[in-house]
């Protein structure tokens, strides 16, 4: 059975003591009040993809709203060429996670293409 819901302040708050304080996408501490941390989808929401702790990554305002449509590894590859530290093993980390709580709490179909081709693409580079 699921965990019972958080709401979206405290799911940061979890998101933020699991994978540290910093933006999955760039690098920057988001710890702080000159560094506005969001919650961001790793399997985008238009994608399928759930608002539950495993598919959600801390990030800036910044890359979270420049990511727009972008895939996980494409914005990994645009960031890096950008100069950034994105962290591409939170992210692998993510999509693994997401992908153990599918087969345990089932559902999610329009997701699951999505996360198999986004976790060969990630899975390839290491």
């Amino acid at each position: 059975m699921p965990p019972p819901p958080l709401n979206r302040r405290d799911r940061l708050a979890e998101i933020l003591e699991r994978d540290g304080a910093c933006c999955v996408w760039c690098g920057r501490d988001v710890g702080t009040d000159l560094v506005r941390a969001t919650t961001e989808h790793v399997v985008p929401r238009v994608k399928g993809g759930p608002s539950w702790l495993e598919n959600e990554v801390a990030a800036c305002a910044r890359c979270n709203r420049q990511r727009g449509n972008r895939t996980p590894a494409e914005w990994l590859d645009e960031c890096a060429a950008r100069g950034w530290d994105p962290s591409p093993a939170t992210i692998l980390a993510s999509l693994e996670r997401l992908e153990s709580a599918i087969e345990e709490r089932g559902g999610q179909r329009r997701a699951r293409r999505y996360l198999d081709s986004q976790l060969r693409r990630l899975r390839n580079r290491a």
